[in-house]
């Protein structure tokens, strides 16, 4: 198994215990999950840190720049998506749209990076990407054109996010990558402080929870970024580890008990198909 691949699994096993996490954290504002998962993601970074000798790189300045913008552009994307949830519309609705974010990084890889895709591997996106959309699709009126308009937003900001993410670990480690990352994320979520209605009288485990989710979070951006860095392809590896709700769904079933319908179970039929077509490589390529 390319190593590529087995990093992108991990991120989609990390990011799919993130994804189950806020079921548990109850009522409070989103807001307030993305500052609580600061406190996961600093213990990573410390850890990051204090391995100095991962922490190198070819073109450290440049690379370092260019993870700092990718930690900022997706911390601002994540303000336009809490705005989108705090403006009255569900998260249902919201989901579909905003996690169709690697259609955007797919294109950009193709123009920018000049990244070349077999035919297999188109298939597999676009079932990672049908599978996204069934996942999560809503059964709600259908929103507004201005609504649309603004939940563009997101969905163009995450997907630059995660090409930056690609072209920093050309320059950096992994390691050193994900620092500068997480750094800039944290930083650039400061600024939900402002929001008003915000508490800090939780249970102690809505502060265990809140950890989690940094955590899970944050170590799935370290394994992307080692995906990345192992020589996977931004048009690949960005919309297999967005199909992370395979693993979040039968969590949700299984401990929550949460009811899934035909909808979902085919969306996780079409995400382990992308999968499989996705890891495939040409034979002339493996034996390189």
């Amino acid at each position: 198994m390319p190593r590529w691949l087995l990093y992108s699994i991990l991120t989609v096993l990390f990011w799919g215990i993130w994804g189950f996490i806020p079921r548990k954290l109850g009522a409070l504002p989103a807001e307030q999950h993305q500052l609580l998962s600061i406190l996961g993601l600093l213990p990573i970074m410390a850890v990051l840190a204090w391995r100095r000798e991962r922490l190198s790189g070819t073109r450290i300045r440049r690379g370092c720049w260019i993870a700092l913008a990718a930690g900022l552009v997706a911390s601002v994307g994540n303000l336009f998506f809490y705005r989108l949830i705090n403006s009255g519309q569900s998260a249902a609705t919201v989901v579909p749209l905003t996690s169709l974010y690697p259609l955007v990084t797919v294109v950009l890889a193709v123009l920018i990076l000049k990244e070349k895709l077999h035919w297999i591997h188109g298939a597999g996106i676009g079932l990672a990407l049908v599978s996204i959309y069934f996942f999560n699709v809503g059964r709600e009126e259908p929103p507004s054109a201005r609504w649309l308009a603004l939940a563009l937003l997101p969905i163009l900001l995450w997907g630059v996010a995660a090409l930056l993410q690609k072209l920093c670990t050309n320059d950096l480690s992994a390691e050193l990558s994900t620092l500068g990352f997480l750094a800039a994320l944290a930083i650039g979520s400061l600024a939900l402080l402002a929001t008003p209605g915000l508490t800090w009288r939780l249970s102690a485990a809505d502060w265990g929870w809140g950890v989690a989710l940094g955590l899970s979070l944050g170590l799935g951006n370290l394994t992307l970024l080692a995906a990345f860095a192992s020589g996977g392809q931004a048009a690949i590896v960005s919309p297999l580890t967005a199909i992370y709700s395979v693993i979040t769904v039968p969590l949700a079933v299984g401990l929550l008990g949460e009811k899934v319908g035909a909808q979902q179970w085919l969306a996780i039929a079409l995400a382990v198909a992308a999968i499989v077509a996705l890891a495939w490589t040409p034979a002339a390529k493996a034996s390189e």
